[in-house]
């Protein structure tokens, strides 16, 4: 299906990142400037960083999201609701969580599972967009696709590729399994190493919704205001 997309429609689909460690205030100001500039769906920081970044961000349509357990995933599904609570607390719209990487990849569905629907309903009840970031690069095709049956049954708003922080991003191939195996159901967000249009628009043809990258003005500004028509795969 081919579709057509201006550039304020692709910039609607960015969350526009920085989740460096050494990030200092006037980053975060210049990320949120640019944000608002370029009608960017949302800024992707540390959960730290919320309630400046909301305070910021005050009076726009940009939504700020925390970023959980960030980028390892290693804390107790205990440790993750309360850092999702304290974030949603402080004013974030948005949650994007490292699932448990070892329990996923020893097959262990069950403690996935409860994860999921722990930090799923505290979102839902605060009408928070919950996102699920899976880290690709560290699973098989099989233990992908278990994950996105899990969010199929779930019903997290997202799931998501990777935290950029991994050994690989997002690739066309891990999209388009994360599409096909949750449908309709759950959307798709592409996140790690999208740093050109062509590569934004490859992740939109493979079925994302959303993309992460710290490269949104770049690729915008490379479009220079043209509409793009896209071959949706899905």
């Amino acid at each position: 299906m081919i579709k057509e997309f201006t550039s304020k429609d692709l910039a609607f689909m960015v969350d526009h990142t920085q989740l460096a460690a050494y990030a200092t205030p006037d980053m975060f100001e210049k990320l949120c400037k640019e944000a608002v500039d370029y009608g960017f769906r949302m800024v992707a920081i540390n959960s730290v960083q919320v309630e400046f970044c909301k305070s910021l961000l005050k009076g726009t349509d940009v939504h700020v999201g925390a970023a959980i357990a960030f980028p390892l995933g290693q804390c107790t599904i205990k440790s993750k609701m309360l850092e999702t609570e304290d974030a949603i607390n402080n004013g974030a719209d948005e949650i994007d969580y490292v699932l448990n990487i070892p329990k996923l990849i020893l097959g262990d569905t069950a403690y996935i599972k409860e994860e999921m629907e722990g930090i799923v309903r505290l979102c839902r009840d605060a009408n928070v967009i919950s996102k699920v970031i899976f880290e690709n690069c560290y699973l098989t095709n099989e233990q992908i696709e278990l994950a996105a049956k899990i969010a199929k049954d779930v019903r997290p708003d997202f799931i998501k590729t990777s935290t950029g922080f991994g050994t690989g991003g997002a690739t066309v191939e891990n999209v388009a399994l994360m599409k096909k195996t949750v449908g309709d159901a759950v959307k798709v967000k592409a996140a790690g190493g999208v740093r050109t249009p062509e590569a934004f628009i490859a992740m939109v043809e493979a079925g994302a919704e959303r993309i992460g990258t710290s490269a949104g003005v770049k690729i915008i500004d490379a479009l220079n205001g043209k509409t793009v028509a896209i071959d949706i795969k899905y």
